[in-house]
This record gives structure tokens, sequence and C-alpha cells, in this order.
């Protein structure tokens, strides 16, 4: 086993070796700064070669047929599966099915195990910190069975209530669902606890475990868990590989949750066709084969260090970025002490959360913003949603102080009326139209000073009365909450109001308003709007949920305005 150094570890990540940040430039400007890890990992130079060698040198169908290649493809496939049984020390390779990742491993699960177990007035326990992979399967096969889902709320510091758990278990209650690190809040939920008092009425456990299976050991047979799921993107491997870990006896009466090739015994017209053995009967189709084959490398990759030094150094990371955090006046973490794990969630006042990441992006700091696919969660903390920055055993002090530094730039930005940028200085109170909004940009050719001159004419547009801002002006697929409004005069000429809680958005509404503003219902519809994007340098600098939330204006206006 090898000794873990933080600078050796991150030469493994073509992505990050050789810079005291990342190598790779965002936009033309600074070296990427990847701060979002929760979301996914980079991946080692050995799982994408082994990937490559897959096509280059293997490739062929897996337990189809009899050539030689097609054999070697097999044994490496099921040879990672024995890796992964080995990894989180399952008792059998039948307990391991292949998936597309944490997603669909709980919608097998919810599918063939809740139609089978489920009945009328059954419970379902869900913690409200679960992501929504663990929710809406849930809803869906609660709706169709008649089940009861009951909510486990979190104590002061982020993690389930084992006394409200207490309350909720019952005889009623048939599952439990339950994170073993939620996304947002980086904190260890009580898990053994959990699992122990479901057990006392007979339930089933369902772990996820997409969060927590990069940072620490784990043992399904010593947590003594129903079923574990995770994904390989999150653990330095493959983008489409999940594990469903199930105990035998369960995964054995559960019925096929897909049909088709692989997953069969016998398929006959006349008779009733028999399926597959464990874990086969799971896994209809042709798999992810390069992507499970290139997984057995990051677990062996993995393997070569000493756990217990990684999370050391992942705790010193976690601990130095919390503290710099903390002597922020403006920044709030939303609940309560230092997280478990290197991932920290939190607000800064005054200030919407998806400006902040935008203006971070801009200086090459990658972060996640918004409600983390945990929109219950955010309903419990009565907030909208949060920032949040995902640490891995390659990132770096430098990189936490780099991250830090710009914070703090674009907090101050925000707060210093006298900074400015290239501006044509025309009045936006008189409506900028789409040349001389053409112009403005034209004299800027960084992506940073586009991004201030966007955040610029967002503080210029007037806010929208808040009796107008309802479910008739919204803009629906806009990354934040935004409104349209519009007006038509005598002569059929439009004119438009708008607003968002964003001010990255009311700024790429300034935008697109200059386009439509002033224009017939004609004129609108014939605009070409994607020659007045690509002129401006917009779209392809914009986040692909930030684009479509542009493209979401556009449909907006044209559809009120539709002849």
């Amino acid at each position: 086993m090898k000794h873990f150094d933080s600078k050796k570890f991150r030469q493994h990540f073509p992505l990050v070796c050789g810079n005291p940040r990342l190598n790779t430039q965002v936009k033309g400007l600074s070296p990427l700064v990847y701060l979002d890890n929760g979301a996914t990992t980079q991946k080692p130079a050995c799982v994408i070669a082994c990937y490559q060698y897959f096509y280059q040198n293997i490739n062929a169908n897996v337990h189809r047929a009899s050539h030689s290649l097609s054999t070697k493809a097999t044994i490496a496939f099921e040879q990672t599966r024995d890796t992964v049984r080995a990894f989180i020390n399952a008792k059998s390779n039948k307990e391991i099915v292949w998936t597309k990742g944490t997603t669909e491993s709980i919608n097998l699960i919810a599918s063939s195990l809740g139609k089978k177990i489920l009945n009328v007035g059954d419970e379902i326990i869900l913690a409200v910190s679960e992501h929504h992979a663990n929710i809406v399967p849930w809803q869906l096969i609660a709706e169709q069975t008649r089940a009861v889902i009951k909510v486990l709320s979190l104590d002061a510091t982020g993690k389930a209530d084992l006394t409200e758990f207490d309350k909720l278990l019952n005889n009623k209650t048939k599952i439990v669902c339950c994170a073993h690190i939620s996304n947002v809040l980086g904190k260890i939920n009580p898990i053994s606890e959990i699992i122990q008092k479901t057990k006392s009425v007979g339930a089933i456990t369902i772990i996820d475990g997409a969060q927590s299976i990069a940072h620490f050991s784990v043992d399904v047979q010593t947590l003594d868990c129903d079923f574990y799921v995770f994904s390989a993107h999150k653990m330095y491997g493959p983008t489409g590989v999940g594990v469903l870990y199930g105990k035998e006896a369960l995964l054995d009466v559960m019925p096929p949750y897909q049909a088709g090739g692989e997953m069969i015994k016998t398929v006959s017209l006349k008779e009733q066709t028999t399926f597959n053995s464990l874990p086969f009967k799971f896994e209809a189709g042709t798999p992810n084969i390069a992507g499970v084959i290139a997984f057995a490398e990051a677990v062996n990759f993995i393997n070569q260090y000493n756990t217990i030094e990684i999370t050391e150094y992942e705790q010193q990371l976690t601990q130095y970025c919390y503290q710099a955090l903390s002597k922020i006046a403006r920044v709030k973490f939303i609940v309560e002490k230092m997280p478990d794990i290197p991932v920290i969630a939190f607000t800064v006042k005054g200030h919407h959360n998806h400006d902040i990441a935008t203006s971070l992006d801009s200086y090459g700091v990658a972060v996640r913003s918004g409600h983390h696919c945990a929109m219950p969660l955010m309903e419990y903390l009565n907030i909208s949603g949060c920032l949040r920055v995902s640490m891995a055993p390659y990132n770096t002090f430098v990189e936490i102080d780099y991250f830090i530094k710009c914070l703090m730039k674009i907090i101050q930005q925000e707060n210093d009326s006298s900074i400015e940028v290239v501006s044509n200085n025309v009045s936006i109170e008189n409506g900028l139209t789409s040349t001389e909004i053409i112009n403005q940009f034209s004299n800027i050719k960084s992506w940073d000073s586009r991004h201030r001159e966007i955040m610029l004419l967002g503080k210029q547009l007037e806010r929208l009365d808040k009796n107008l801002r309802n479910e008739q002006s919204l803009i629906i697929g806009c990354e934040s909450l935004a409104w349209v409004i519009a007006t038509k005069n005598a002569q059929g000429v439009f004119y438009f109001q708008s607003d968002s809680d964003a001010k990255i958005i009311r700024g790429l509404l300034v935008i697109v308003l200059a386009a439509f503003n002033g224009k017939t219902a004609l004129q609108i519809k014939s605009f070409d709007i994607n020659t007045y994007f690509e002129s401006l340098g917009l779209m392809q600098h914009l986040s692909p949920s930030r684009g479509n939330g542009v493209l979401a204006i556009v449909d907006k206006i044209k559809k009120i305005t539709r002849v």
C-alpha cells in the first residue's frame, strides 16, 4: 500500500498535474480550479487509458460469443464485478448488479421490490435531505401502490434525527431510504443505528452511498444494510456505470426490472419465458462494457492508497476551507458545524447564488450553485438554494486560497459602485437596441470582462413590481426565477418589462429585450436571435443550463407575441 502524498497523487490526473492550480484553461483565462467533485470527480490516467485500451484491443460483446475476443472482454468484465465485491465486502458476486448509476439503481429497487412488497397504507421513510433520485422513484411507486411516504427531519447539524426516526418507525414501515452522506450537507448520517432500528420492525434498508464511497471504506456486511448503491464517476471512474449491491436473498425474489437480451434463460412464444440467474436477470441488453472494465482501474487505483491518510488530508482541506469561509462576514453556512467530508454548503448574504457561481467561473473557479437536486431540503431550510464547494484529494490549499481570494473580490466588486467596465454609456432607461448591445460588446475581448458587463447591465434593469411576478409572467426553464410581461401599443409594437432574482439573469434579460423591444410580432418572429448571440460571443461561454435559460426567455417572448 502506497503512502499518500498529495503532490504525487495529483500527478495521476491529467487535468490537474503540473500546475499549482489545474492546467486546463477556462475560456482562455485563468487555470481551472475544480471544486465540484460532489458532482463528479476527475479521472486518473490509468482509468482513461484502460477505457481507450478496451476499444483498441478487446472490443467485443460480453457473455454472448464463443470467439476469443468476447472471452477476453467477458473475463475482464466479470473480474471487475469481483473487484467491486471485494471493495465493499459483499458476500457474493451475485450481489453486485451493474446499472447506469445511483439513480438507476434506486429506480430498479423501487420498481422491482417496491411493487412486490408495498400495499395500501404501508409506509416508506425518507430523510428530508435525500437527493431527488432517492425521492421521486418512491413517490411514483407510492402512488401506484397507495403506500405512504413519511419524512425524516434533521438535527441542527444536518444529520438524520434519530429521535424523530424512532417516532416514525412502526409496524407499517416497509422501506427506509437514507443517504450515507447528504450531497449538500456533507454530514455522515447515523446509518448503522438506522439500519439496526429498521430491522426491529422487519423493514428494508436502502442506503445511497453516492457521496460516501469515495471518502472512506464501506463494508456492507458490517453495515448489514439490505441495499447499498453508488456511482463509479464519483470515485474517479467513468460515467454511466453504477453499482447496486443487494442481499442475494432479496435480489433472488425480485422480478426483473427491464426485459431483453442477457437477462433471460429461455424465451418461447408458446411457453412462459424463464429468467437468467443473479445478477444477470437485472442486466438486460449490452452493458457499458468499457466503462465497467475501466471502473476496475479506478477501484484498484483507490486500493493503492492508505484510506486513513487520504481521509486525514481531506479533513485538513475541509477545515482549512471552512475556517477561511467563516472569516467572510457575508458567508452563512446552511447548517451548524463543519461537515464530515469536504463538501461545504453556504450562502452569501445580499448575493444570489448563481451570481456568485457565475462570477467565480469567470475567474476559473468551478463550484456548484442551486438546489443541488435537493429541493425538499432547500424548502426545509427555508432557502431557495445555496453554493456548494466540494473537494477531492487532488485539490490543494493553494486552490482554496485562490477560491477565497476570488470570492472576496467578487463580494467587494458588487459593493463597489466605482468599478466600471468597457461601455458606451448608452442609457438603459431609454432602451438599448440590439445594435447598441453588439457595439457595446465588440470592444470586450475576454469572458471575465463580458461577464462583468452583463452583471452591470443587470444592475440597471428596472425591477418588476412584485404583483407582476406571477405564474403568468414566469419564464419556465430559466435556471433562476425570472419573469417577463409585454405591452402592445396601437401600432402593434411590443415593449417588455422583466425581472429575475439573479443579477446575471437580469443582465441577460437586458440583452434579450434589446433584440425584441420596439418590434412588431412579425419582426420578433423573423429576428435572427442565434446570429445576434453569436455576434456577442455569448452562448459558448454560458453553462448549458444557463444557455437553455436564455433560450427559454426567447421562447417566452415569442409565445406571448405569437401571431
